[in-house]
C-alpha cells in the first residue's frame, strides 16, 4: 500500500471533527439567536394584532358614521321638501295639496341649489307608473348623463333601502329608496362623492353595501361601476349571519389571504360599511425586522464560523493525519511516519499511535500480512472454511550435514537471508506463508482471501517456485558476502486441492494453517525431488490447471504415504514463452539438472513406493 491511499481515506471522512464543531456552533446561534428573534417577533406580531384590530374598527366606525349621516341627511331633506311641496302644491303634479306653482317651484330650487349631489326625486303613486318625476336638469347636464333613465328606479317600498345606480348611469350614483305617506314610495337619487372621499384609505379598505351585498360606495369605483356583489364573500356572511351590529374579526377569502376584517351595520337603509386590511400589510413591518434580524444572525453566524473552522484546524489536522494513519494501519502498512510532537491530548494520542505502529511491525513479522489485517478487522475466529488452494512446500538438501559446517550464530545469519530471498519470491506472486518448518517453508494460495481463481493460483505459485530457483542462484553465487555459506539445494512440491482454512488452536493461543490430504500430498510432493534429481515438481491436479503455461516433463508414477494408488507428478522446467517471443532457458529438464548441479538418475531404478518420503510436522 502507498500513501495515495491514505489519501484516500482522508477524503473518505464524511464528518470532519472541523465541521461537528461548526455545527455544533452554528446550532448554538441558531436556537439562541433564532429564539429571540422568533420571540421578538411574536410578541411584536400580538402588538401589531391588537393595533391592527383597533384601527381598522375605528376607521370602519368613522366610515359608517360618515355613511349614516349622509343617508340620514338625503333622507331627512327628501322628506322635508315632500312635506313642504305637499302643503303649497307641486309644481309637475298633484303630491296631494294644491298651491301656489310658482311658490313650490321657488322651494324646490332652493332645495336643488342646497343639495347639488340629487340627481332627481322621484315619487312613485298609488297607481303603477304614476311616478312625479322632480329632477336636478344642472346635475345631469353637467355629468352628461340622459334624465329619461330616472324613471325606472323606485318602487313602492315598505321599508327604507340603497340601490346601485350606477351602472345604469354610468357614473357615481345611489338609489335611496323609503316610504312617504298615503302609500307612496320616494327614490332619491344621489351623487356619494362625498362618501368616496370618505372611504377612501390608503392601507384600510371601507366599502358601503346593502342587504343583498351589492357594493354600493368602494375606493376601487371600477366595482361599483360593474355592479360588483360581495354577496359569497366570507365576511359579508359572517355579517349577516351574526346578530350584533359591530364586530371585528380575522378571516380568510377564498383565495387564502388572510383580513382583518370590520362590520357595522346602520340604522338606515338596511345597509353596512365593511373594513378590510390585509394581514400581509399589517406584519410587513414585523417581518421587515425579523429580515433584519436573520441578516444579523446569519453575519455573526458567518463569522463565528470563520473563526471555528480556523480554531478546529488546530485539532481536526492532527486527528486527520491519525484518521489516515489508522486506514493505513487497517490496510496493513504498519509503519507510521513520525508526527509532530503536542503536549496536549492530540500529542498523548500520536505518541501512543507511534507505539502501536511499532508493536504492529513487529506482529506483521510473526506472521502473514494478510492474516494480521484480517485478524486486526476481526475477520479471523476459531474454525475453518472449505477452499480450493493451492500448497506449496520447500525444503533445503541436506541442511542437517550443512548445520553442521556451520556456527550456531552463522545457521541462524544463513537462515535469515535465504528465508528472505524465499519469502520475497512468495509474497511477489500473491502467496501467503503459513509457517516455518526449521528449514521448511509452507505456503498456500487461495487460503487466506478468495481473489482469484484456482488455475491463477496455482500458475501463481508455480512462477513463485520459479522465482525461488532463480533466487537460490544468487544466493548460491555469494552476493551477501557476511558469511562462509555452502551451495544450497532446495526442493518444492506443489499441490491444488479442497483444503480446510482457518483459526486452530484455542481462545488462548490460535494459529491460521491449513490442513487437508491436499497439504500432506504437497508436502510429499516436495521429498519426492530428491529420487528425482528435480527442484520443482507439481501433481497432477495442479499439472491440469496450469500445465499449458509450463513446461514440463512428466515423472514416473509413484506411491506415496497414505495414498492408496500411484500418482503422477510432473517436474517444472520453465514458464512457456508467449507466442512471437524467444524462449528462455532452460527448456529441458537436462538443463535444469545441469544447471543445480543433479546427475541425471537411472529412472527404472526408481521404486514403486517411495516408503521413506515424509515431511516434517505434516498437519
Amino acid at each position: 500500500m502507498d500513501r495515495t491511499q491514505g489519501q484516500d481515506r482522508e477524503i473518505r471522512v464524511r464528518h470532519p471533527i472541523g465541521i461537528k464543531l461548526v455545527l455544533i456552533t452554528a446550532v448554538l446561534l441558531l436556537i439562541s439567536l433564532g429564539t429571540l428573534t422568533i420571540l421578538v417577533s411574536y410578541m411584536v406580531s400580538q402588538d401589531l394584532r391588537i393595533t391592527a384590530e383597533d384601527n381598522n374598527f375605528s376607521v370602519n366606525r368613522r366610515s359608517a358614521a360618515a355613511a349614516e349621516t349622509a343617508l340620514q341627511t338625503i333622507r331627512s331633506n327628501a322628506l322635508t321638501l315632500l312635506d313642504t311641496l305637499s302643503v303649497v302644491g307641486a309644481p309637475d303634479g298633484d303630491v296631494g295639496v294644491e298651491s301656489d306653482s310658482t311658490l313650490a317651484k321657488q322651494i324646490l330650487a332652493f332645495y336643488l341649489e342646497r343639495n347639488r349631489e340629487v340627481a332627481a326625486i322621484v315619487i312613485h303613486g298609488d297607481e303603477p307608473g304614476a311616478v312625479v318625476p322632480f329632477v336636478n336638469d344642472t346635475f345631469f347636464a353637467a355629468n352628461g348623463v340622459n334624465a329619461d333613465l330616472i324613471d325606472v328606479w323606485g318602487n313602492q317600498a315598505e321599508e327604507t333601502a340603497i340601490l346601485n345606480a350606477t351602472p345604469a348611469f354610468d357614473i357615481p350614483l345611489l338609489a335611496l329608496v323609503f316610504p312617504w305617506k298615503q302609500g307612496r314610495a320616494v327614490t332619491v337619487l344621489f351623487s356619494p362623492e362625498e362618501l368616496i372621499d370618505a372611504f377612501s384609505g390608503s392601507v384600510n379598505a371601507s366599502c358601503l353595501v346593502n342587504h343583498r351585498g351589492d357594493i354600493l360606495v368602494h375606493p376601487d369605483s371600477a366595482l361599483v361601476l360593474a355592479g360588483a356583489t360581495m354577496g359569497r364573500d366570507p365576511l359579508m356572511e359572517m355579517m349577516q349571519a351574526s346578530p350584533e351590529r359591530n364586530r371585528q374579526t380575522l378571516y380568510t377569502d377564498a383565495e387564502g389571504t388572510r383580513y382583518f376584517g370590520a362590520w357595522r351595520k346602520l340604522s338606515e337603509a338596511d345597509a353596512a360599511v365593511l373594513t378590510t386590511v390585509e394581514s400581509r400589510l399589517i406584519y410587513e413591518g414585523i417581518a421587515a425586522t425579523t429580515r433584519r434580524n436573520i441578516f444579523l444572525t446569519a453575519a455573526v453566524l458567518f463569522l463565528s464560523i470563520i473563526f471555528i473552522w480556523y480554531f478546529s484546524k488546530s485539532i481536526s489536522t492532527p486527528l486527520i493525519r491519525l484518521a489516515v494513519t489508522a486506514g493505513e494501519i487497517e490496510a496493513g502498512q504498519f509503519e507510521m511516519e513520525p508526527t509532530e510532537k503536542a503536549s496536549d491530548e492530540i500529542g498523548f494520542l500520536a505518541e501512543s499511535f507511534e507505539k502501536m505502529s511499532k508493536a504492529l511491525v513487529s506482529f506483521g513479522r510473526f506472521t502473514n500480512r494478510e492474516i494480521a489485517k484480517r485478524a486486526m478487522r476481526g475477520d479471523l475466529a476459531l474454525g475453518g472454511e472449505p477452499r480450493m488452494a493451492t500448497l506449496l512446500f520447500t525444503d533445503i538438501r541436506s541442511f542437517t550435514m550443512m548445520s553442521e559446517m556451520l556456527e550456531p550464530w552463522e545457521v541462524v545469519e544463513f537462515l535469515n537471508n535465504y528465508m528472505t530471498r524465499m519469502v520475497t519470491c512468495i509474497d511477489e506472486n500473491g502467496g501467503t506463508v503459513d509457517k516455518f518448518m526449521g528449514d521448511a517453508i509452507m505456503a498456500h494460495w487461495g487460503a487466506v482471501t478468495i481473489l482469484n481463481t484456482p488455475a491463477v493460483n496455482a500458475l501463481n505459485a508455480v512462477k513463485a517456485a520459479l522465482a525461488m530457483r532463480s533466487a537460490l542462484q544468487q544466493f548460491n553465487a555469494g552476493q551477501d558476502g557476511s558469511i562462509k555459506q555452502p551451495r544450497v539445494r532446495i526442493g518444492c512440491g506443489i499441490n491444488t486441492g479442497p483444503v480446510v482454512a482457518g483459526q486452530i488452536g484455542s481462545d488462548k493461543r490460535m494459529e491460521y494453517t491449513v490442513i487437508g490430504d491436499t497439504v500432506n500430498l504437497a508436502s510429499r510432493t516436495e521429498g519426492l525431488n530428491k529420487k528425482m534429481r528435480t527442484d520443482i515438481l507439481i501433481t497432477e491436479e495442479t499439472w491440469k490447471l496450469v500445465g499449458s503455461h509450463l513446461i514440463t516433463e512428466a515423472m514416473p508414477r509413484v506411491r506415496v504415504k497414505g495414498k492408496t494408488k500411484s500418482i503422477r507428478v510432473h517436474a517444472v522446467i520453465n514458464l512457456r514463452a508467449e507466442p512471437g517471443e524467444p524462449q528462455s532457458q532452460p527448456e529441458t529438464l537436462e538443463q535444469v539438472r545441469a544447471l543445480l548441479g543433479y546427475a541425471t538418475p537411472d529412472m527404472g531404478t526408481i521404486e514403486a513406493v517411495l516408503e521413506t518420503i515424509e515431511a516434517d510436522n505434516i498437519l
